[in-house]
């Protein structure tokens, strides 16, 4: 069985390099073009299955090339497809992205055939959704399917071994039901998102505290907010807040890098977070958190966004409990 199930979409990349962001209406020339892997949910799978855990995919795909190619990367990086299902009425999911020369994005998504996960794939998925150590769901499949599958794992077992459930809100969603956050073993934002949601505009550390400890009073386990060059703060898990009721918001700054991409670093902290969550429980949650947030920097310093996530270069004792 699986250590990490991933809910949630599959893309296909196709990244377009310029020296800045267009503005509207306005044409200009790209320095180059790739096509790769993508969608949030695939992301933050085939990290977790590089970095060594056993993982298994539940999504959508549209029967075309992009789809056959999506399982075969999976199957490549030693992914269970066994609740990945190929729909006939739309085409797989699509991610234009637009990179500046600082490493910035902008992101058009088209979910497709994301849009058909539904509740009978999670029915067909709920053994193994509720065997496996970790959970983790986004927002680019339908909402209702989310909620739904952090519902599943919460709901399906009762005992100490119960699921831990990962949601990251990305995109960004505004009125969120607050069932979302009563079902989130680990709420996890950027900036955006944590504004979006809070109501606090986040421009620095202390308006980021802020709108951590907003989110956590809405009732999540605990709650992580990526801040990119501002490092991630975070609350902890109620089993390390030794039996107090307040609430601290801990930092873990960022490691200076030079940036060349950014595309995928938000999913390759989730994914790595989940690794160490299902692999490596002996550590505390600040550890796994400065652990994660190293991996996610190494990213951003190779272009693209799966092709980014290169484990092998990784320090040796990232690994180890």
């Amino acid at each position: 069985m699986a250590e990490v199930v991933v809910a949630g979409s599959c893309m296909i990349d196709l990244i377009c390099y310029v020296s800045r962001l267009p503005k509207p209406g306005e044409t200009i020339a790209g320095r180059s073009f790739s096509q790769g892997f993508g969608g949030k949910g695939a992301n933050q799978c085939i990290m977790a299955a590089r970095l060594g855990s056993s993982t298994a995919m539940v999504a959508k795909l549209g029967n075309d090339s992009f789809g056959r190619s999506t399982i075969e990367n999976f199957n490549t990086n030693k992914v269970n497809v066994d609740h990945v299902g190929i729909v006939d009425e739309s085409q797989s999911g699509v991610a234009q992205i637009t990179v500046n020369d600082e490493g910035e994005n902008s992101i058009v998504i088209v979910s497709g055939a994301n849009n058909h996960l539904n509740d009978e794939d999670l029915g067909s998925a709920k053994e193994m959704i509720s065997r496996a150590k970790v959970l983790v769901c986004q927002l680019e499949i339908s909402p209702e399917t989310t909620l739904n599958a952090l519902k599943l794992a919460k709901e399906a077992r009762e005992d100490s071994a119960a699921t831990t459930t990962i949601f990251n809100a990305a995109p960004g969603l505004a009125g969120l039901k607050k069932e979302f956050y009563k079902y989130s073993d680990i709420l996890c934002v950027n900036e955006t998102e944590a504004e979006l949601l809070s109501g606090v505009s986040v421009t620095d550390r202390a308006s980021g505290e802020s709108a951590v400890l907003s989110l956590q009073n809405e009732g999540p386990g605990c709650v992580v907010l990526t801040m990119g060059s501002g490092g991630v703060l975070y609350t902890l898990p109620r089993e390390e807040r030794n039996g107090d009721d307040s609430v601290s918001v801990h930092h873990i700054p960022a490691e200076p890098v030079n940036v060349v991409d950014t595309t995928g670093a938000g999913d390759a902290f989730v994914g790595a977070l989940a690794y160490y969550i299902a692999r490596h429980s002996s550590l505390s949650f600040s550890e796994k958190i400065r652990r994660s947030s190293l991996i996610a920097t190494h990213t951003v310093t190779l272009p693209g966004t799966q092709t980014s996530f290169q484990t092998h270069t990784l320090p040796k004792e990232l690994m180890v409990s």
